[in-house]
């Protein structure tokens, strides 16, 4: 896997949840082995049931802790405030002149609805490495959109 950036708290909330899944592991593993204890496990839906949750599950706990493994704190980098990069908060205007504030995050941490927009994404693709006064055109799935970048500074956590 290839390194990701992810906030202080992103990676709090990975270590939080990759804590949970492995406690659930183990409920899940007492539950394999009542439902071997009802005979028969061709028949067993439990079993079969608890098996293929367990699969899941510590696939989720592989890529946790992977991801975790390596992580890189966007607060620890040594990101170029004056370029839109992962890790920045950028204001843009769009044509109609609305204004919108953005932070660049990874898509583990990405939320629209707070404003957390992935590195991935076609608006930050097309963002990246713009600093603040100039105009970009940036593809958009609905079309092209140009927009002017107001303000970018560096992520100081929530």
């Amino acid at each position: 896997m290839s390194e990701i950036y992810l906030t202080r708290e992103g990676r709090k909330k990975l270590i939080k949840e990759l804590n949970e899944l492995q406690k659930r592991k183990l409920l899940i593993q007492d539950e394999i082995a009542s439902a071997r204890e009802h005979g028969d496990l061709r028949e067993n839906s439990e079993y079969h049931a608890a098996k293929e949750t367990l699969a899941n599950l510590m696939r989720r706990i592989m890529k946790l802790d992977s991801k975790i493994a390596y992580a890189k704190i966007i607060e620890e980098q040594n990101i170029d405030p004056d370029k839109v990069f992962i890790g920045v908060t950028v204001t843009i205007k769009d044509e109609d002149g609305a204004d919108y504030q953005y932070t660049v995050v990874d898509l583990e941490e990405a939320d629209p609805a707070t404003n957390r927009i992935a590195i991935q994404s076609p608006l930050a693709q097309g963002l990246l490495g713009h600093t603040a006064g100039e105009t970009v055109t940036v593809e958009l799935p609905a079309g092209r959109a140009k927009f002017k970048i107001l303000k970018i500074s560096r992520y100081q956590g929530d």
